[in-house]
């Protein structure tokens, strides 16, 4: 018996590859304009995915729009959203692919939940764009 090999990170193939799913959602983040973007490195806090994103827009329209375009980037590449929540507030939008989780916040809603400093009390290396901070473990 032969049993059919599936992945819920992607529909187009069967590897999974999390430097590209990384790089798909920073330049989606960035060509959007979402700004404050940071990226938490998962494995070592929890099974829930390998990377998890924090990022702002400046406005609820901002914020929902970047949602929806990352949600259709996500599944034109062929990785599908698992779930995507809060579309329709724009106030904090939570986008689940099963292998990273992305939070996209109006900057007030960010401050007072301030994820950041819940998964990573400690925020280093910028990247060149001076948009994306990767988080360290703690």
């Amino acid at each position: 018996m032969k049993i059919k090999e599936y992945s819920l990170s992607t529909k187009k193939s069967k590897h999974y590859d999390p430097e590209h799913l990384r790089s798909l959602i920073v330049d989606c983040l960035e060509d959007n304009k979402a700004e404050d973007i940071i990226e938490i490195a998962l494995p070592e806090h929890t099974a829930l995915g390998d990377f998890m994103f924090i990022a702002s827009g400046r406005s609820s329209r901002q914020v929902a729009a970047i949602a929806n375009h990352l949600s259709q980037k996500l599944k034109d590449s062929g990785y599908r959203p698992l779930n995507v929540e809060g579309v329709n507030q724009g106030d904090w939008v939570l986008i689940d692919t099963g292998d990273a989780i992305i939070h996209i916040f109006r900057p007030e809603v960010r401050e007072f939940y301030n994820l950041e400093r819940i998964w990573s009390p400690e925020v280093v290396n910028a990247s060149p764009s001076d948009n994306t901070r990767t988080a360290v473990p703690a």
